[in-house]
Formats: C-alpha cells, sequence, structure tokens
C-alpha cells in the first residue's frame, strides 16, 4: 500500500507530546520498509489501564501505515522496578507477580492492535542471557553524571534521599531493550523521557541508527499501589 509521507507524519505526530526527531522519521518512512516501532509495559498490574489506551491506538496506527508494533512486556524491568517520578526506591516486584500480571496482557491488546503485525517480546530473552559480565559492559556505556540529570535521581540526591545502584538499572535495561530489538521508533509517556533518550544513546554505541521517540500525554496518574505503567 503506497502511504503519503507528509500524510503519515500528520498522522504519526497527531495527539502527541513530542517527536524527536520528525526529520529521522521522516527519512525512515522514505526508506519503503516497515518500520519497528516498539512500546514497553512493566506488568505491575494484572490489568491495562485507560491511560494504556491513547499509546496502544498510536501503535495502531503505525500498523495501519504498514508498520511493525512491538508490544513489549518488560518481565526483567518489572523485577527492577521503574524509579520514574519516585522519591523513594520502589519495591520491585518478584518473578511470580510479573508472570502472573504479563499473563493478561496479550489478550487484552489484541482488543486493538492486529495480530499479524504485533510482536509480543518478553526482555528476559536477551537478559537472562546478558549476565553479570554483559551487564558490568552495559553500565560501563553511560555515566553516573548523566544519571544525576534525570529529574527524580537529581531531586533525592540534591534532597539526600537514597538512591540505590540498581535503580540506574532501570534506564539502561530499558535503552538496551532498543538494541536487542533494533527499534526504529520507541513511544511512551512524557514521564518516560529520559529513559527513551538512553535507548538513543545506547543504540549509538552499538553501531545502530538512533531511535526516533515519540512522547505522549499521560492520562492516568500511576503509582505503586495497583496501576499498570508503560515503560517505553
Amino acid at each position: 500500500m503506497a502511504v503519503n509521507i507528509d500524510e503519515a507524519l500528520g498522522l504519526i505526530a497527531r495527539g502527541t507530546d513530542e517527536v524527536t526527531k520528525l526529520e529521522e522519521l521522516e527519512a525512515r518512512l522514505k526508506l519503503g520498509r516497515p518500520l519497528r516501532v516498539k512500546v514497553g509495559f512493566d506488568p505491575t498490574a494484572p490489568d491495562l489501564h485507560l491511560g494504556h489506551t491513547v499509546i496502544i491506538n498510536k501503535m495502531r496506527q503505525f500498523q495501519d501505515l504498514g508498520h511493525t508494533a512491538i508490544f513489549l512486556i518488560g518481565d526483567f524491568t518489572g523485577m527492577i522496578g521503574d524509579p520514574t517520578g519516585k522519591n523513594v526506591t520502589r519495591k520491585p516486584l518478584s518473578e511470580e507477580e510479573i508472570q502472573a500480571n504479563a499473563e493478561t496482557y496479550a489478550e487484552q491488546v489484541f482488543k486493538v492492535l492486529d495480530r499479524e503485525k504485533t510482536e509480543i517480546r518478553f526482555n528476559s530473552e536477551w537478559f537472562n542471557d546478558l549476565g553479570a559480565s554483559g551487564m558490568i559492559k552495559l553500565a560501563a556505556k553511560y555515566t553516573v553524571a548523566r544519571m544525576l540529570e534525570r529529574d527524580d535521581f537529581e531531586k533525592r540526591y540534591r534532597d539526600n534521599e537514597p538512591i540505590a545502584v540498581h535503580e540506574f538499572l532501570y534506564p539502561l535495561s530499558q535503552g538496551y531493550d532498543s538494541v536487542a530489538l533494533e527499534c526504529d521508533v520507541e513511544m511512551g509517556g512524557t514521564d518516560q523521557k529520559f529513559n527513551l533518550h538512553v535507548g538513543r544513546h545506547l543504540q549509538q554505541h552499538y553501531g545502530q541508527p538512533p531511535q526516533v521517540i515519540i512522547t505522549l500525554p499521560l492520562l492516568v496518574q500511576q503509582n505503586d499501589t495497583g496501576t499498570a505503567q508503560q515503560t517505553q
């Protein structure tokens, strides 16, 4: 199906908070191949919520334009716990809790997404094989100073609130997902902007073209007491 590039860009940009960088997205669209568009979800609750519908509908728009949506379930990163927006160290979920929650996600997401144009992936696929030495090598590709540029880390550091070392692994792991999946585009809520940019940074380190980042407004405030959380 022939797609007008300008019309595609207009559709993709509609309702977003920001597209970084639009000219790179245009260049990717001109390649004439299906783009790999990733969104990550940590299975921190058994159900997707209303706020997720905005980004899932945007995934469907990409599919209608002929592209591949990657619905990434963060079963590995969910056990770390996303520190985004937190002023205390978040309690990681157990493997059993993660798996129980993840089981319902595929059933729910196909109420919107096209099965034929969707990849459902789990980031334990590559992290279970990466091992301790691989994680150390990954950690060497980002600095503590850059991590402390992130708003919540900077605030906690300034207020002498504890920051556990494993919390730095969350944005690194989320960024590495983009490397493992060779993503062209990653989408997430505005609260995930820092994490999404880590993905661009790591892709460049691994010799990949950096992904285009699309952020969308948040409809539902996320918390630690039962709300499923966007990761990527």
